[in-house]
């Protein structure tokens, strides 16, 4: 991976003015950018680990600095009652899974590896570069939990203890049980499928009765644990929904299964008939193989629940009578005082008590931008603390946070079956009625005109027409579709999305933050009193210091003028109106400070602009600058008030807004733009997308009604961000909420675009499309198949043997067909 002398070799990131480090790798000095980036480079050199960068795909993770806070963060990991949250012990050794953040591709895991494997005490270390997890396992009494982390820290990643849900425990333990099951019926298949090519040769051209009695009764020694081990799965399948009078596709294929393995026992007992005791290991086999892929799509499309609760901190510091104590965090409860340094997780939902810092809110919104947090302000657990502390009060216990929502509504979306699929489960359920009636008539009828391949025949019967690629029509395909989705950055939470969403012929859309951006930028600025400061430059970083402290939409617009020369002190915030304080200059060259004595005020021009200096202009023209002005800035000299500069500010539209409607359009399908907003501003950016029609001064319950009257004609989607959205949201056949939405338009929503790409619509809509076509192409083939082999079996024409291929190749087909969306859409 080459790198150019500006840029960093470790991590890739320009090499800043003026900074000059670099390490020798290979024998040839290689830029860094940063303390940091040579700590870790060094680090990786005398550890003789420099294959890394040989062998490494990506980037390293900009490295920071080890700080006291960390060392202390990881000692305080070593109390045992915190240990006992996410740790396993024995006699002598404890295991843990780490969550490490920064991992980029397979190196780093290696590198992960092979650092932590020179510790004293490590009993086993093992990286998946895939989900960014490490399961650790150490020596109690040699090596302490915070070493290993402060270990994997100085490679420049950031690792943290991480407990899995009960769901995720339970889904790796089917796969290590299913892993297990498949490994042994794949093995003694194929040492029995050795076996019975002796026994088909020997029956052509002879076979002494002693080679064959043995051959027959190895194969039954080997089939033992296929039968009674691997296949257990498929009993207790058919057990359970026997017990709840139902017939599942288990029923059958455990009766193939159990009763050719029956009449190979007693043909190897009594050395009369034929053995299939490879059918048995085949037929087991492969459809284990179906069952794991089905699981592993299944496992996959969970991983969205499994990745939200990675942002949820094992530990919180709590305040109690002036004493700082570390606790679970699970154990907070309402009311409990925390404390939240800069780089910690916030614990818990709560408001600020005190202090001021920037968030990032990224896991909730979808938006990178931190947001300016101060007493009052709410916060949300798994969101990041940046610059500042802040004492919290908690509002929500860990089980009933907006991020614990979250997690159970994923976990709610996969669980819940949709229409489609209840109708496969009921068909399927019909079906195994039939085989099973079927298969005793056709034994009955053998009986009578060929008694010695009646059992067979009946067998092949089960076998052949098991309704397994039936049972997985519809389930595999939706697997398939919700994973790709989620790797799209889409989340369904509404089961019926798939086979609604090909039907919808009208979208509305909401207006500020769903067709625009949301994010007001600076269009134009008026400067006014050019007798306090008439520097633009200057009035810009001095509206922006004041905004750094603001979360509002409009201060956002100011973080590119941003100047860190220009401080402010004795700032304070007017909730809904504006923000004032005292500027602070630095002189680069002499790093001297200068306080102005004067007081800045920023904000609404309502509020600001009572008893304000306007000499020098006339009241028509301030009238005229200030009409359309969404922000002033005016500042205090000799005791008046005198207005600066005025802002005006646009709201643009989302630059993938263009592509969306202009493919609706051609595809026929109407859009309309219901929004609460003024008419003139709707009116602009209807006429900018094209869209059929567009209503602005509309209340939540008039957005209703318009839903409702559109819907005696369409199949509409509403697509929105607002709380306003979220009484329309339930009316409409569909509801998309964008990402970086209210969170309460979120949980009504039936789809989250979590990406905060409205574009996404498309590729929703293809996936929906896609889907609903690949499931009638399932549920197409595997009705032929059956009617073809129906008869066919029911005849004799079809062996066990030929059976079981039959029924393996048609689900495989199915499942294979599924598989299909997970490719990339064009």
């Amino acid at each position: 991976m080459q790198k150019s002398a500006n840029h960093c070799f470790h991590c890739g990131e320009t090499v800043p003015r003026g900074f000059n480090a670099s390490v020798v790798i290979n024998n040839k000095a290689q830029a860094m950018c940063c303390i940091g980036c040579e700590a870790v480079a060094n680090t990786i050199i005398d550890n003789n680990l420099t294959d890394y960068y040989r062998f490494r795909t990506e980037n390293a993770k900009k490295s920071l600095p080890l700080i006291p806070e960390d060392l202390t963060r990881h000692q305080l990991l070593d109390d045992e009652s915190l240990q006992n949250e996410f740790t396993h012990q024995t006699s002598t050794y404890k295991e843990t899974i780490l969550s490490i953040d920064g991992i980029s591709c397979a190196a780093c895991a290696w590198l992960i590896e092979q650092q932590l494997s020179k510790l004293k005490g490590i009993s086993n270390i093992n990286v998946n570069a895939t989900t960014q997890r490490a399961t650790v396992r150490w020596h109690i009494e040699t090596l302490k939990l915070s070493k290993i982390l402060d270990t994997i820290d100085t490679l420049g990643y950031q690792a943290t203890p991480f407990k899995a849900s009960e769901a995720e425990a339970q889904q790796q333990k089917q796969n290590k049980n299913f892993i297990k099951r498949l490994g042994i019926a794949g093995i003694l298949m194929m040492q029995i499928l050795m076996i019975a090519v002796g026994l088909y040769f020997g029956a052509f051209s002879g076979i002494s009765q002693a080679n064959l009695v043995y051959l027959r009764w190895t194969s039954f020694f080997l089939c033992l644990p296929i039968v009674f081990y691997s296949a257990l799965p498929f009993y207790k399948g058919a057990l359970n929904a026997l017990k709840v009078k139902h017939l599942s596709m288990d029923v059958p294929v455990s009766l193939a299964i159990i009763l050719a393995f029956l009449a190979s026992s007693w043909a190897t007992f009594t050395t009369k008939g034929e053995v299939y005791f490879e059918s048995v290991a085949m037929f087991t086999f492969l459809l284990l193989v179906g069952k794991y892929l089905e699981f592993r799509a299944r496992s996959r499309a969970a991983a969205v629940s499994a990745n939200l609760l990675k942002l949820m901190p094992m530990t919180a510091t709590k305040v109690l009578d002036q004493c700082e104590q570390l606790v679970a965090a699970k154990n907070l409860q309402p009311l409990d005082i925390v404390l939240i340094k800069p780089g910690e997780t916030i614990p818990a939902d709560g408001i600020v008590i005190s202090g001021n810092s920037q968030i990032n809110e990224a896991m909730l919104s979808g938006e990178q931008h931190p947001r300016a947090k101060t007493v009052g302000d709410k916060v949300f657990c798994g969101t990041i603390n940046i610059d500042g502390n802040l004492t919290v009060e908690v509002k929500q216990s860990s089980s009933h946070t907006f991020l614990s929502q979250l997690i159970r509504l994923s976990e709610d979306a996969q669980a819940h079956k949709p229409k489609l699929a209840q109708l496969s489960d009921k068909i399927a359920q019909y079906f195994v009625a039939l085989i099973l009636f079927t298969a005793a008539t056709t034994a009955i009828y053998w009986h009578y005109h060929l008694p010695e391949q009646a059992f067979w025949i009946a067998l092949s019967v089960l076998v052949a027409t098991c309704p397994c690629a039936l049972s997985l029509a519809t389930p595999t395909a939706l697997t398939c579709a919700t994973t790709s989705l989620n790797q799209h950055g889409i989340m369904i939470k509404s089961a019926h999305v798939m086979e609604t969403l090909p039907k919808v012929n009208y979208y509305a859309f909401d207006k500020t933050g769903t067709l625009t951006t949301g994010r007001f930028d600076l269009a134009k600025t008026h400067q006014f009193d050019n007798s306090v400061i008439n520097d633009r430059e200057q009035i810009l970083a001095i509206g922006a210091c004041l905004e750094a402290h603001s979360e509002h939409p409009i201060a956002k617009a100011f973080a590119p003028y941003r100047d860190f020369s220009v401080q402010a002190s004795d700032v304070s915030v007017k909730a809904g109106f504006g923000i004032e304080g005292c500027i602070i200059k630095t002189d680069h060259q002499t790093n001297k400070q200068d306080i102005e004595q004067l007081t800045y005020k920023i904000g609404k021009p309502s509020w600001l602009l009572a008893n304000v200096n306007l000499s020098g202009i006339s009241f028509s023209q301030g009238e005229q600058h200030l009409r359309d002005a969404q922000c002033v800035l005016i500042a205090n000299h000799n005791n008046k008030n005198h207005l600066i500069a005025a802002f005006y500010f646009t709201d643009n539209v989302r630059a993938d807004a263009h592509q969306l409607i202009s493919s609706l359009n051609s595809q026929n399908i109407k859009s309309r733009m219901i929004s609460g907003d003024n008419e003139l501003s709707c009116k602009k950016v209807a006429k900018a997308l094209s869209l059929h029609e567009y209503h602005g001064n509309l209340t939540a319950l008039n957005k209703l009604e318009l839903i409702k009257q559109a819907q005696t004609k369409f199949t509409v989607a509403v697509v929105g961000d607002g709380i306003n959205d979220s009484p329309v949201f339930g009316a409409a056949h569909v509801s998309i909420a964008m990402g970086s939405g209210s969170d309460i338009a979120k949980s009504g929503a039936d789809v989250i675009l979590l990406n905060d790409q409205l574009v996404s619509i498309l590729t929703l809509s293809a996936i929906a499309k896609k889907t609903k076509k690949i499931i009638l192409q399932n549920f197409s083939w595997a009705f032929a198949y059956n009617a073809i082999m129906l008869p066919l079996a029911a005849m004799g024409f079809i062996t066990p043997y030929m059976a079981v291929i039959g029924m393996s190749a048609s689900s495989l087909l199915v499942i294979t067909n599924s598989l299909r969306l997970l490719k990339p859409i064009k």
